[in-house]
């Protein structure tokens, strides 16, 4: 049983039949990726509505940290092109 404790953490990703991207669905401990896919499999595709599956080891998974927000996303603020607000539409253009 102590053994189970240093089981490493793997992230779940499966994508829907009527669906495009791979969406986080949970995580859980497994020995190894077999393992950790057949778990995934079995308790988050139960109603068979998976087309695939993703496992990755949490350890793998680098992530923005929220607090620094600024320094990642504010370099995109200077490229006025991305952002064509300064265009002026016509009346009959709708849903822009």
């Amino acid at each position: 049983m102590s053994q189970k404790k240093n089981w490493p953490l793997w992230e779940i990703f499966v994508r829907s039949k009527n669906g495009l991207e791979h969406r986080h669905f949970g995580s859980l401990h497994a020995a190894d990726a077999e393992m950790a896919m057949e778990n995934a499999r079995d308790v988050y595709t139960r109603r068979n509505e998976g087309v695939s599956i993703w496992v990755v080891e949490s350890c793998n998974i680098t992530a923005s940290n929220p607090d620094h927000n600024g320094e990642l996303f504010e370099p995109a603020q200077d490229k006025v092109y991305r952002h064509p607000t300064f265009y002026d539409l016509p009346d009959e253009v709708k849903h822009m």
